[in-house]
């Protein structure tokens, strides 16, 4: 089942009843809403006036809903996830905190390549030769010693737009990116927590600073799919200066977008999960294939 993405731009009282989320808006002249809680995947917060009880937040993470708080600037700040939703939470976490450095670095080249031949996909889609690329992927070896990340990201991004860099705090579109990246960070994260990993424990990534090392890890090749849809946006859209309300509704839509896995077709959220059944799987010893979208 696709669970469904709420996102609240508008002051509004949020609460539980009957397990359904109740909306009931600042503005009278707009209608009381309900929606049954198990039904939600994401809930988006972007606006000051935005209140909501313990109790519902409560049943939002027992229901392993991912919460993003949004700051002044519109953009995802944090993020609330249960400690774990899977019954043999305890054992599985065991499998992954245990596991061996060389299957972490096969489990790393596995990523990258995947993720290289994601990007060489998007740039061959504009037009741009992506032979390199393509190379490049194949060439990759256990925990990448050669660095074939960073060289495939350099060629990648000079050629993403004409005279763009990439950079958080950069310049348009890179205000798309960042949100459309911070949407897929908490919908791997969600994926990871259901079965039975915890997020902060990468398989590369190693950051003291950061909780979410190995949702930033299993989210590299499906990265591309949020930079096609940033490309789309930007040629459509007169001014990406600001993330307007359409510019977020589509963005917000990063969930649903259509992706294939071993020739399977399903929703992103969907494939995700596949994903990270697959990977505990690694980590049990159950397979040496992890699962990744190829476009």
């Amino acid at each position: 089942m696709i669970k469904r993405t709420l996102y609240f731009g508008n002051g509004c009282y949020l609460h539980k009843k009957n397990d359904q989320l109740v909306i009931e808006p600042d503005d009278k002249s707009i209608e009381q809403r309900n929606i049954p809680i198990e039904d939600i995947g994401i809930v988006v917060l972007d606006h000051y006036q935005v209140k909501i009880t313990n109790a519902l937040l409560q049943a939002l993470t027992e229901n392993n809903t991912a919460v993003i708080i949004c700051d002044q600037k519109h953009l995802p700040a944090s993020l609330l996830l249960p400690f774990s939703s899977h019954h043999a939470f305890t054992e599985k976490l065991y499998h992954q905190l245990e596991s061996s450095l060389p299957l972490r670095k096969n489990l790393w080249q596995q990523t990258i390549s995947a993720k290289i031949k994601n990007q060489a996909a998007v740039l061959g889609w504009s037009g741009i030769a992506n032979q390199n690329m393509l190379l490049w992927a194949k060439q990759v070896r256990s925990g990448d010693p050669d660095n074939f990340e960073a060289r495939a990201a350099a060629y990648y991004w000079e050629n993403f737009v004409a005279g763009f860099r990439r950079n958080r705090f950069g310049e348009p579109p890179n205000n798309l990116l960042n949100y459309g990246y911070a949407i897929l960070r908490a919908v791997v994260a969600r994926a990871l927590v259901s079965s039975g990993m915890l997020p902060a424990v990468g398989i590369h990534h190693r950051n003291k600073y950061n909780p979410f090392c190995l949702a930033d890890d299993v989210m590299e090749p499906f990265r591309p799919y949020v930079d096609k849809l940033v490309l789309n946006i930007s040629e459509q859209e007169d001014n990406t200066d600001e993330l307007n309300p359409s510019i977020k509704a589509r963005l917000l839509a990063v969930p649903v977008i259509d992706i294939k896995i071993d020739g399977e077709k399903s929703p992103l959220m969907v494939g995700i999960q596949r994903t990270t059944a697959s990977l505990m799987k690694c980590f049990e010893g159950k397979t040496k294939k992890l699962l990744y979208p190829i476009m």
